[in-house]
């Protein structure tokens, strides 16, 4: 069975096939689209996604004013919406249940309650919501509600900072569920378990936010997103990666910027595939446009495990997650600048989609502007490769009953067979009150066999993301929101 796990992706963002999988994937397309031209009809352009979630929503449906059958199938329907990433679903449970339409028990309440907090990326309620119910959870032997709570948890601790308690809140979902989890949960988990223990005497990071600014960037040479920041003074461009959970520096930069590394060292595989040996660090002051950072934790690699000889380009840095989210909101425009509002203040959007954090994935609720007929699809802004699932095309596949079926090998998953796929010319989605039009994706045909692709409707990379004219991820509302030509 094919898997692709997160180490894959990530793979396939760093590999040196990576370097020029892209350039090879951009021919195939090519010339999968002229070969269709030439002997068979144009592939489809597929309506705006519609459709009833409802429809395809497991367990027991909510009515108005009554109970859901007694406490065990209660906790299952719930459990299965958190499966299912019924976010919106979830949320009207809650609502339901706190005005007394439904009678549910208050630890379920709770649970539901710091489930949908740490996916709406509010990690102190989360934290208040499920620490006092770790124990019961335990006591219970519910296997998958207590993995969901202690996964949780521990990412809310990592995104509010706090690195001794992410450290103890990952070490105790490795000791009571290890044998629980499964290869991709566990790869999820190399990095904040091995990484974390080195840390946990840093000083917190403080964020000192100025007025709005603006910021150019550039490609690098494997099509993903190089910010100019100031560390020490001195500028360099980093790498933007909002989905990697720790902040990344090469070992020449960090001594060019006299940086003390820490004495222990962790191997990790999860990052790029192979094994690296990374130590720790503090950056005293990192600068990015009008934001300063300081006491920023960061992860030092070997500058060979992310260099790409053949386009001559050696990362120097990765802003993740915990510096860009603490930029409050930033949009990525088509004219190679990034605009960013620090802080809570300033214009915020009322459109667009919902997005989620579901682990290191950004997922984003494309459908109608108040996510009642949402799909979830994740947003990889340091991906290479856009495609839609297979449950895409189970909803679709009319639209591709002329089409010409072609194999595609997913990048980062070169060793396993190549997927079957159909080369969509035009693919639709509503990206809250925007009707977006994405050209040339793969619709894939079969599940991969890995909740991280199969779960959601596709996942919309860099190519994808370069045909609109901005892009923006506001961490102060949670809104994914797009503009077109």
């Amino acid at each position: 069975m094919v898997r692709l796990c997160r180490a894959a992706k990530r793979s396939f963002r760093w590999s040196r096939w990576g370097e020029r999988g892209s350039l090879l994937l951009l021919a195939a397309l090519c010339a999968t689209a002229a070969r269709s031209q030439q002997n068979t009809p144009a592939q489809p352009t597929l309506p705006t996604q519609t459709g009833n979630p409802d429809a395809q929503e497991p367990g027991l449906h909510v009515a108005t004013g009554s109970v859901i059958g007694d406490e065990a199938d209660q906790t299952q329907h719930m459990l299965n919406l958190i499966a299912d990433l019924q976010f919106h679903h979830l949320e009207e449970l809650l609502t339901n249940a706190r005005t007394g339409k439904i009678r549910m028990q208050a630890t379920d309440r709770q649970f539901l309650k710091g489930i949908l907090a740490n996916r709406e990326n509010r990690p102190e309620e989360s934290i208040r919501a499920l620490a006092p119910l770790i124990d019961s959870i335990a006591a219970s032997g519910n296997v998958t509600e207590e993995k969901l709570a202690r996964q949780a948890l521990a990412e809310d601790y990592l995104r509010s900072g706090n690195l001794a308690e992410a450290a103890s809140a990952y070490a105790a979902l490795d000791k009571r569920l290890h044998g629980r989890l499964t290869p991709d949960e566990m790869s999820d988990l190399e990095q904040p378990l091995k990484l974390l223990p080195l840390v946990t005497d840093h000083p917190a990071m403080t964020v000192e936010r100025g007025a709005p600014f603006s910021l150019p960037y550039q490609l690098d040479p494997l099509g993903l997103t190089d910010i100019p920041v100031f560390v020490d003074g001195v500028s360099r461009s980093w790498m933007l990666d909002p989905t990697e959970p720790f902040n990344l520096i090469s070992r020449t930069t960090a001594r060019e910027v006299g940086l003390t590394l820490s004495t222990e060292t962790a191997t990790i595989h999860s990052l790029t595939g192979k094994a690296m040996v990374v130590h720790a660090t503090v950056i005293p002051r990192l600068t990015l446009g009008s934001v300063t950072y300081r006491n920023m934790t960061a992860f030092v690699f070997e500058d060979a495990d992310f260099a790409f000889p053949d386009s001559d380009y050696q990362v120097r840095g990765v802003l993740g997650y915990p510096t860009v989210s603490a930029l409050g909101s930033l949009t990525v425009n088509s004219d190679a600048t990034i605009d960013v509002q620090p802080g809570t203040g300033g214009t915020k959007p009322t459109n667009g989609a919902p997005f989620y954090m579901d682990g290191e994935r950004v997922l984003a609720a494309l459908g109608k502007p108040d996510g009642s007929d949402d799909r979830l699809y994740e947003i990889d802004a340091a991906g290479q490769q856009s495609y839609l699932s297979s449950r895409f095309f189970s909803e679709h596949s009319s639209a591709f009953a002329n089409g010409k079926l072609q194999l595609l090998r997913l990048t980062g998953m070169e060793d396993a067979p190549p997927v079957p796929a159909y080369l969509a010319e035009t693919v639709r989605l509503q990206i809250g009150e925007q009707t977006v039009a994405l050209h040339e994706i793969q619709v894939l045909t079969q599940p991969l066999g890995a909740a991280a692709s199969d779960d959601t409707y596709g996942t919309l990379g860099v190519d994808a993301l370069q045909q609109l004219d901005s892009y923006t991820f506001d961490y102060r509302t949670m809104r994914f929101c797009v503009t077109t030509h």
